[in-house]
């Protein structure tokens, strides 16, 4: 499976959906956004994708977003978000809550995903593997992630 991973979208609808059809392009099955969505067209973008998400400090309207996501049938677990693929667990939040952070670390998953800080990451504490895909606004450049999981290979790529 590829997973495609993607961060602190803050209302850019357009540029989400150019980083969405980039992951898609590249191969990815599955989508994960880290928080900070902001608008439901943001949300849209993920309509019939399968899409996990969390929602970040920049999402005071969170429920109202969830109501939204679950109807675009985004699969929706806030604050810290947990799932399966290939064999491999994953926990993912959007980082600004260091509680959530150190319950996906004690519980040993393979992966935990966040985004927050805007900046790439790629980088281990024990057995797990931390990745932050970048941010799609406020950012340098404006990137997202692709994991495949059967390999352990991740990619970074440039939105436009």
């Amino acid at each position: 499976m590829k997973l495609g991973i993607l961060s602190d979208s803050h209302g850019q609808h357009q540029r989400t959906r150019n980083a969405v059809q980039l992951l898609l392009a590249n191969g990815a099955n599955v989508l994960a956004h880290c928080g900070d969505i902001e608008t439901e067209q943001v949300l849209d973008q993920f309509a019939g994708i399968q899409t996990h998400l969390v929602f970040g400090n920049c999402d005071p309207d969170w429920r109202v977003l969830r109501r939204y996501a679950l109807g675009l049938g985004v699969l929706v677990q806030h604050p810290l978000a947990r799932f399966a693929c290939d064999g491999r667990t994953f926990a993912m939040t959007h980082g600004h809550d260091s509680a959530c952070v150190t319950a996906a670390l004690n519980e040993g998953v393979n992966y935990l995903l966040h985004g927050h800080t805007h900046v790439c990451r790629d980088e281990r504490a024990g057995a797990t593997r931390i990745i932050n895909p970048g941010a799609l606004h406020r950012a340098s450049e404006f990137t997202v992630a692709l994991l495949d999981t059967a390999t352990d290979a991740l990619q970074f790529f440039v939105v436009a």
